[in-house]
This record gives structure tokens, sequence and C-alpha cells, in this order.
């Protein structure tokens, strides 16, 4: 087919990405240098000055890689049974996994408030039998529980295609060299995995860092954090503030490329 018609059948799928994407990257940078209606610096220094939005940042990257650490440490027991067994099983419960990580935002925090909330389903249950006596959702404690439940079906669907470089054939060659499990872990599985685990941890703290229905929904604004900080600046009922929040999103833009840009530069050091 002739290059001029490559690119006519592309030129929807060019301007989808130029309109849906690039422009509006383009327009959020461009108006992250507006201040007081002049191009400056303004907002970046306003917020690298204030502690309100630098907490909102710690907060953010604090949920972020402890849900991120809960969602591996958990995803890979779950990924390591599932492959062993059969491909019908698999089959089905990667399916379970994929639906459970993609139910997010509202209809995850309501399914959790009717559930866990203060006269929620469970919570009911544990108070009466005592074994709890304070249980709030609407904390950030509640937010990492929320967190988690999509974090660990998302570790699992990202580490089980990285499992397959685990062959019989090494576990076998280590046990006949007179290598224990606990050996077979620590020298061969877990460095055969290591740029598949660090990839995966980087997809689970961006997944947490640029959450914003599930946050909230469940807490409004209570909860200090970087997306919520957002949407207050673009439609807060009380201040608003668009540039600012240009800057800031451009901002939680950086804090996700920083980690994706060191796992690539390890990549290319390992390789």
């Amino acid at each position: 087919m002739p290059r001029r018609a490559l690119l006519l059948w592309a030129a929807p799928f060019l301007l989808a990405v130029l309109g849906f994407e690039a422009l509006p990257v383009l327009s959020v940078l461009a108006g992250s240098f507006v201040h007081g209606g002049e191009w400056s610096l303004g907002n970046y220094a306003a917020l690298l000055s204030s502690r309100f939005y630098r907490g909102a940042f710690a907060t953010s990257v604090n949920v972020s890689l402890l849900t991120s650490a809960i969602g591996l440490g958990i995803g890979l027991p779950l990924s390591l049974a599932l492959h062993r067994r059969s491909a019908p099983v698999q089959r089905r419960f990667l399916t379970l996994f994929n639906v459970a990580s993609n139910f997010v935002g509202v209809p995850l925090a309501l399914a959790f408030t009717i559930l866990a909330g203060v006269n929620g389903v469970v919570t009911l249950l544990l108070v009466r039998s005592g074994l709890v006596q304070d249980f709030n959702i609407y904390s950030l404690q509640g937010l990492m529980l929320v967190y988690a439940y999509f974090q660990v079906p998302f570790a699992v669907l990202v580490l089980f295609p990285s499992l397959g470089a685990l062959t019989p054939d090494l576990a076998e060659q280590a046990r006949l060299m007179g290598a224990s499990r606990l050996t077979f872990w620590r020298r061969i599985g877990l460095p055969v995995l290591a740029p598949s685990l660090v990839g995966s941890f980087i997809l689970l703290f961006a997944n947490a860092m640029g959450t914003y229905a599930t946050a909230y929904a469940l807490i409004g604004g209570g909860a200090n954090l970087v997306t919520i900080r957002i949407g207050e600046l673009v439609a807060g009922d009380v201040f608003t503030d668009p540039n600012l929040a240009n800057a800031l999103a451009v901002l939680l833009v950086l804090a996700l490329l920083l980690p994706i840009l060191v796992d690539q530069l390890l990549l290319r050091r390992r390789a």
C-alpha cells in the first residue's frame, strides 16, 4: 500500500490523538506558566512554597507507596499460585482479576460504604462480635484499604505474564544442584523477576497517584491528595484557580515520569 494511502487511513487516529491528548497536554503546560495574567513561574513558586500543597504531595506519595507495596506483596504470591494451575483456571481467575481491577471510582466507594461504613454490614458484624471497636472507612487508613482492593488484582495482571520466565527447567536444575527452595528464590527467582517487579511497582504507584474519583467519592475534600486539590482548583465551590491547577498537574506528571525514567535506566544497566 502506498505511503500516502497509509497516511490517509491513519489520519482519523492521528487527529484523535492530537485533539484528545496532545492539545490538552500543551494547553495545561502553557496555562501553568500564566500567573496574574502574565507569563511567569509564579504558580510553581506558590506551590513549592506552600506547606499545604507540599503536604498534598507527601500524602499522595505515602499512600501510593504503601498501597503499591501491599498490592505487590499480595499480588506476587497470588500470581505464583495461579501460574501453577491449569489454563482454564488461569483464564477464569484472570477475568475475575481484570473485573476487580477496573471496579473503581464512585461504584467502588459506594460498595465499601455499604459494607464497611459507619453502619455498614461488615462493620456492624465486627463491632457486635467484639473484634473491632472503632473503624472509620472515611479516613486515610480506610482509603488505603479501598486502594488495596484494586491494586492487588492489578498487580496480578501485570506480574502474571512475567512468570513465564521461571520455567520448570530452572527449578529442576537448581534442585539437582542441591539448592533449597529459599536459595532458588534468593539466587534465581527474584533476580529473574526483578525487572518485572520494579516495573510493576512503578505501574501500581502511578495507578494510585492518579486516582481521583474513588478518593473524592469516599472522603471528598477531606483527603489532602494532589488529584483532589487539582479538582478543587478547577471546579471548587469557594476558590478556583485553573492556572494553579495546571501547574499542580504538571508537577504530578513529573512525579510520575521520574520513577519511570529511573526504571528505564536500570533496565539498560541490567541489559
